[in-house]
């Protein structure tokens, strides 16, 4: 392997570990918001695709995968932000689905393709599953939980509130 590609692969490795500073659950990289790691020689380059453009974390998980990199001997490394395409919740990667679950946040859905209709009213969502006894009896208590991203539900058979990461 040779020097450039060891610098990267040790790079994602490092990545894997710096947690989200909102699902501390979540390494950056489950959430799939790390989308490349570019060695420049004298730099690495991470792109980042913040999961919406507001994202009140994207200058934490900047701070935390560069001092990261930094802490490993990686460094001197920048990041840059991508906005295009849209970071979307089929990026979470399936060991991030199964850590949301562990954590007690349920896991999105799949996104569905985009069919060109801004309002959908017969449309029934998917019933939300419990992340902590299963079961599909959930109700939603409010469209926002801890923050933008989630919406807060309860389970009607365990009756333990929980969760949900919002597929956009």
């Amino acid at each position: 392997m040779n020097v450039a590609a060891d610098r990267i692969r040790r790079a994602w490795d490092v990545l894997g570990t710096v947690l989200d500073p909102e699902v501390p659950a979540l390494s950056v990289c489950d959430l799939g918001i790390v989308r490349e790691v570019i060695d420049h020689g004298a730099e690495l380059e991470v792109v980042l695709t913040p999961t919406y453009s507001g994202c009140p974390a994207t200058e934490a998980i900047e701070q935390g995968v560069l001092g990261a990199l930094q802490a490993e001997g990686l460094g001197p490394a920048r990041a840059t932000l991508r906005r295009a395409p849209a970071w979307t919740t089929d990026w979470i990667s399936e060991d991030g689905r199964r850590k949301l679950r562990e954590y007690g946040i349920a896991p999105p859905g799949p996104t569905l393709p985009d069919a060109g209709v801004p309002i959908r009213l017969l449309r029934r969502a998917p019933a939300i599953a419990c992340p902590r006894c299963g079961s599909a009896r959930t109700e939603r208590l409010s469209a926002f939980g801890s923050t933008a991203c989630k919406a807060l539900y309860r389970c009607v058979s365990c009756r333990e509130p929980f969760e949900h990461f919002k597929p956009i």
